[in-house]
């Protein structure tokens, strides 16, 4: 009797193919996507490269070698350039330029070398009020700060190993009791050799450091967005969960069309004069109503609870919660449209949306991404609202730099719209 049970409920699995898609499809599906986005995490081959803007307003020989060293360095991609209007790319100039690309997410990170770093930019010890390294962040990527940080002590060491040499024999001289002059010739000797060796050489690749104040280079990190903010982090949580249970939420409230095809309210509805381009329309009204006020309540819970400041951004804010809420609504129901059972719309559902959101950046942050996979993300709905989100609450851009993503929400819309039609022609015909 218990294998006569056994064999009933592995007949039921065979024939029930969204159980089946729930049990084996879904988990390799899944483990799939998340294996081919770290695959190779840890090797250095593949770590992603940080983009920095560096401004070098010292202009000196060492500070010279520094940002040339810089631009070799495999982990780092130096921008001077910055992109105009047809085509053409200016040099970025002062440190106003540099702030203004991190501030508009063209670039996570910019480097300021100040006037005087190329006469002392080694130091041993505490700074005794020397010229110091600033680092301009963007820390909606709160990683990129801190590999750099270890990347500019690497390269300081690799390419300016005289300099080092030449600050260490300045600091045994001052504290060291006094070198003679025999002493000070040989060693200036020993330096002037190190310099001729190092001139043209290229640091060794890779590599890494610690966020730490012991550097040998002084570095000052400044947070250029986050800095005013009560909460920095929680626009980034709220934008990446809101979309993806936006998405869950549209698709099971879809499933309502496939119970009326089920329940044969369907064909009562559809012999009245309500056509199936007015149901679906009046449907996709009373999603994208639903999704709004989802929304609304989460980033209003978001501000009374953690500092979200929805009060400030309501324009932005209801402008992306609406072409987002459309946009989810109209996938929603072309997930209802090609499902046949309530079983098959939760397994769809849940592989789209999971596949979706890991892509798209709702389960973790995108800079975590290669770039290959951040682009590959482009064509997920979070990626777009996301993005649309994130300009509003932590860049405090105006309504006309939505229009990208404003753009590509509602073009969606459109398309999902027309799809869900199409395949609603079954019903008519049936």
């Amino acid at each position: 009797m218990i294998f006569a049970v056994a064999r009933t409920h592995f007949a039921k699995l065979k024939r029930d193919r969204a159980a089946f898609v729930l049990a084996f499809v879904v988990p390799v599906v899944f483990f799939s996507v998340f294996a081919s986005i770290f695959r190779g995490s840890s090797s250095r081959a593949t770590t992603r490269q940080i983009s920095v803007v560096v401004v070098d307003e010292d202009r000196s020989a060492n500070s010279a070698r520094f940002v040339e060293a810089l631009k070799r360095e495999k982990g780092l991609r130096v921008l001077d350039t910055r992109s105009l209007p047809g085509g053409r790319t200016a040099p970025i100039a002062d440190a106003a330029a540099a702030e203004a690309m991190v501030r508009s997410g063209d670039a996570p990170l910019a480097l300021i070398v100040p006037r005087g770093f190329g006469s002392s930019p080694i130091r041993f010890g505490p700074s005794e009020g020397g010229p110091t390294l600033t680092v301009l962040a963007d820390t909606s990527d709160p990683i990129a700060p801190q590999v750099f940080y270890g990347l500019l002590q690497k390269v300081a060491m690799t390419s300016m190993p005289d300099v080092m040499a030449e600050t260490g024999i300045e600091q045994m001289d001052r504290w060291g009791g006094g070198l003679t002059a025999e002493q000070k010739a040989t060693l200036q000797k020993n330096v002037d050799r190190l310099r001729r060796e190092t001139r043209g050489a290229e640091p060794a690749a890779g590599g890494g450091g610690s966020d730490s104040d012991g550097g040998l280079v002084p570095v000052k990190v400044r947070d250029v967005l986050g800095e005013q903010k009560k909460n920095p982090t929680v626009a980034v949580f709220a934008a990446g969960l809101g979309v993806m249970f936006l998405l869950f939420s549209a698709a099971g409230a879809g499933g309502a069309l496939i119970e009326e095809v089920e329940s044969g309210t369907l064909d009562r509805i559809l012999s009245t004069r309500v056509t199936m381009t007015q149901l679906l329309l009046g449907k996709l009204f009373y999603l994208s109503t639903v999704a709004l006020a989802q929304l609304t309540v989460m980033f209003l819970w978001g501000e009374v609870f953690f500092g979200l400041e929805l009060h400030r951004h309501v324009p932005g804010f209801l402008v992306m919660a609406v072409v987002t809420a459309l946009s989810a609504s109209a996938f929603g129901l072309v997930l209802a449209a090609l499902s046949r059972t309530r079983m098959q719309l939760v397994a769809l559902s849940n592989l789209l949306i999971l596949v979706m959101s890991a892509l798209g950046g709702s389960m973790f942050p995108r800079y975590l991404l290669s770039e290959s996979v951040q682009k590959i993300g482009l064509v997920t709905l979070n990626a777009w609202a996301i993005d649309g989100f994130m300009k509003v609450f932590w860049r405090d851009e105006p309504l006309v730099a939505l229009l990208p993503q404003v753009a590509f929400l509602l073009a969606a819309a459109v398309v999902l719209f027309s799809l869900a039609r199409r395949l609603a022609r079954r019903w008519e015909a049936a």
